[in-house]
């Protein structure tokens, strides 16, 4: 059995500043006289109330984990997290059942962006900064997680994320402080720009400030029920698309750039992939609308990359409801759920490494069977795959495959549709926030879904975010008794 507590030390420092966080939506509502400030600080009271007594009693000299302690702490931690992030919206004016409420936490803190809750337009400041905040913290979370942590734990093909420098598999946390610290700065930049370019554009100040967090996070929490089709500003729209395509890019790699290595954002297999598939998918698109007579080849390209972007970055964010524009489009849509950004990111779905690697594992297949004697070594940026990393990509997809269909299968047996039950189950599995269909499509809501589906489809955010194997491997007894 592992020694639990410095993971419950570490849980308890991570609840502790989720309080402080707490606080500040409080002030806002404070300030302005409503009455859900103390909705707001007693939820921060009952955090900070679980998160010292858990630094308190699990103190520890050295907070260093090893592997088997590193996959407790990161299901863990999420799960806490979700729970505790939770209370504001069960006890605020919006009065959420724990199903919801865990399910609109639980979609800002893996910035997937799905929501149940309707008339955002005319909501309180304070709830609306709380939605804002959870995904500004997921997003940087997630790109911690997804360049610290998850390599070291040899999830679906993460190693290769691996660099020089942390190569310690049991000093997880010194080497996720180091990186902190420089994926924070880049990301809390990019926010801040991004934010100011939205005031240029016509929003306000705090309009701007949320969308900004959302946007970067690549999470796709608005202030508005239509999104971002509220504000009919070119400006704000290419806005968006610039910084949920910088949002799904490797942040590792910015941070190469910022020593120098410019050319590698541009060399990496990952980032070429993602951008030709945006091209690609965008130009079809336009041209199939334009045919259609639903918009001109130039509007119709600028809708078609946003909204393809939207969905490839796992954003959600909508400029019109693009479930109306035919069959064409939805079917691509419906592809286009599961794919995702690139790893290293903050957006979710498979990822652009994976199929990277199996595009590889096909190539040298083919050429295996052309030269059966023939030696072929699979590359990624230029360096061996080793086969370990192809083992588990093919075994990711082969688990995300069968973890969407089970969740489609269960939500179809409580008497929703197959597009609402498939759409839904890929949209929350890949953190994409909007599916497709009249229910959960992009002008439409998850709130009309029963409690147990909204439970299933909290599940399906947390796995999808946590690279599946991170959760499931703590329910083998293998996992236990080694």
């Amino acid at each position: 059995m592992p020694d639990l507590r410095p993971i419950l030390h570490i849980n308890g420092l991570l609840l502790t500043g989720l309080a402080i966080l707490m606080l500040i939506p409080a002030a806002v509502e404070l300030a302005a006289g409503d009455a859900d400030w103390f909705a707001f600080w007693a939820s921060a009271v009952t955090t900070g109330f679980f998160g010292i007594a858990l630094i308190l009693a699990n103190r520890r000299p050295n907070l260093a984990l090893d592997i088997k302690q590193a996959f407790i702490l990161t299901g863990l931690a999420w799960v806490l997290m979700v729970a505790f992030a939770a209370l504001p919206f069960k006890f605020t004016k919006v009065s959420l059942s724990y199903a919801g409420s865990f399910f609109e936490a639980a979609s800002g803190l893996t910035t997937t962006g799905a929501t149940v809750l309707t008339g955002l337009d005319t909501m309180d400041t304070g709830i609306l900064l709380w939605r804002g905040l959870l995904q500004l913290l997921g997003g940087l979370g997630i790109i911690v997680m997804a360049i610290a942590i998850l390599p070291f734990l040899r999830v679906g093909g993460m190693q290769l994320l691996r660099t020089e420098s942390s190569d310690r598999m049991d000093k997880v946390l010194p080497r996720a402080r180091q990186i902190s610290i420089s994926t924070a700065t880049i990301y809390l930049v990019f926010v801040f720009i991004c934010g100011v370019v939205y005031v240029i554009g016509g929003m306000d100040a705090f309009d701007a400030m949320i969308h900004a967090m959302t946007t970067v996070s690549t999470g796709g929490f608005s202030t508005s029920n239509a999104s971002l089709s509220t504000w009919a500003s070119p400006l704000i729209m290419w806005n968006a698309i610039v910084f949920m395509v910088l949002g799904s890019l490797p942040f590792m790699l910015y941070i190469k750039a910022l020593r120098g290595n410019w050319r590698d954002i541009f060399a990496d297999e990952q980032v070429r992939l993602f951008v030709a598939l945006v091209l690609v998918t965008a130009v079809a698109m336009a041209w199939w609308l334009n045919a259609d007579g639903k918009f001109g080849f130039g509007e119709g390209l600028v809708h078609a990359i946003f909204n393809i972007v939207s969905v490839v970055s796992t954003t959600g964010f909508m400029s019109t409801d693009y479930s109306l524009w035919g069959t064409f489009p939805v079917a691509l849509f419906v592809l286009l759920l599961s794919v995702g950004g690139c790893t290293g990111s903050t957006a979710g779905g498979i990822k652009m490494l994976r199929f990277v690697v199996m595009w590889q594992l096909a190539r040298t297949y083919i050429r295996t069977l052309i030269t059966p004697h023939g030696v072929f070594q699979q590359r990624f940026n230029g360096q061996p795959v080793p086969p370990d990393v192809t083992i588990s990509v093919v075994a990711f997809i082969g688990f995300y495959i069968a973890v969407l269909c089970a969740s489609s299968i269960v939500l179809a047996s409580m008497g929703l549709d197959i597009m609402t039950s498939f759409s839904a189950s890929a949209a929350c599995l890949g953190n994409v926030g909007p599916g497709l269909g009249a229910i959960v499509g992009p002008a439409g809501n998850f709130k009309a879904l029963p409690e147990a589906a909204i439970w299933v489809l909290s599940a399906d955010m947390l796995i999808g975010r946590l690279e599946l194997f991170t959760v499931l491997v703590l329910f083998t007894r293998h996992f236990w008794r080694s």
